[in-house]
């Protein structure tokens, strides 16, 4: 009986031993790809995607791309390869990261995009993005008002092919271009990167000296703007507007450096990547393709609440 018994707990044993295994194995692996960490909004919203994942128990990874869309294609090429079983994802470009995510699709990896919207309604299991127009359309009454309807202005957009650009510059311009006498002056990409921003700026005062506002696509490149106009002593000349909520424009806003910003949300869409992928994975299929969260406006009325 002793013997019998000790061979039934060996078996039992490795039975268990087998199964935790098994389990361990197949135990999803999620990885968050985001387009530039040399941004502290897009490290916000990577860190909350990973953190979210390991909340809801699965082991997550984050990538880098650089801004760089090769970059980006070889992550997906080694993701898909290394048995990644979602994608928690931030595109460099709206047209360019398609194929990317058709590669997952294709190999039954979702991709949920996080922030950054890609041109397609059908790559994608879905797309999680702040509501970039009707924000900046908040940001556009508010540079209105601020302005008294007239003055020279100019414009700092983010990169060439993120929708994200086009979306704010779009709605900003909704409001301001029926104001006539609001004439831009001048308008190049910064790149939403906070030294080219600065280098922009210095170069866009220095063609148009008579200048009383500049709109940013982002806070980084606002915070650049904002250190050439000051660095020009020029900051009670040129008001300063900005788009997404970063903790130092809040504060600069707060001083009365900077006029206004757009609050987005990143952790919040970093929760609801993640627990899609989740949800993917036990089951779930039906997602809707976009996902809105609001934006709100932040200016020396409303940034004490934040």
């Amino acid at each position: 009986p002793i013997k019998k018994m000790k061979y039934v707990l060996a078996l039992c044993g490795l039975l268990l031993f087998g199964c935790s295994s098994k389990e361990s194995a197949e135990k999803p692996k999620i990885a968050v790809v985001i387009s530039t960490l040399n941004n502290p909004w897009f490290v916000v919203l990577g860190e909350s995607a990973v953190k979210n994942a390991e909340k809801l128990g699965y082991e997550a990874k984050l990538f880098d791309s650089q801004n760089n869309p090769s970059t980006e294609s070889d992550h997906f090429e080694n993701l898909i390869s290394s048995g990644f079983d979602a994608i928690l994802f931030n595109p460099t470009d709206a047209d360019g990261s398609i194929a990317n995510i058709l590669k997952a699709k294709e190999a039954g990896i979702p991709v949920f995009c996080m922030d950054r919207e890609v041109n397609s309604n059908d790559a994608a299991t879905s797309q999680i993005l702040s509501d970039n127009y009707t924000g900046c359309v908040a940001i556009g009454v508010e540079f209105v008002k601020q302005l008294h309807g007239k003055g020279n202005y100019v414009e700092i957009l983010g990169l060439a092919g993120d929708n994200n650009t086009y979306a704010r510059s779009n709605g900003f311009h909704t409001v301001v271009d029926k104001f006539k006498s609001l004439k831009m002056l001048g308008q190049q990409n910064g790149d939403f990167d906070r030294n080219k921003a600065m280098e922009v700026m210095e170069s866009m005062m220095q063609a148009n000296p008579d200048l009383q506002a500049v709109f940013c696509g982002n806070d980084a490149m606002a915070l650049g703007a904002y250190q050439a106009i000051q660095s020009a002593g020029k900051s009670q000349q040129i008001k300063v507007f900005g788009f997404d909520g970063a903790d130092e424009v809040v504060q600069k806003i707060k001083e009365g450096k900077i006029v206004a910003t757009g609050m987005q949300y990143p952790k919040i869409m970093a929760k609801t990547a993640a627990e899609f992928a989740v949800e993917y994975f036990k089951g779930r299929k039906d997602f809707p393709q976009h996902i809105p969260v609001a934006v709100n406006l932040v200016n020396s009325k409303t940034a004490k609440h934040y």
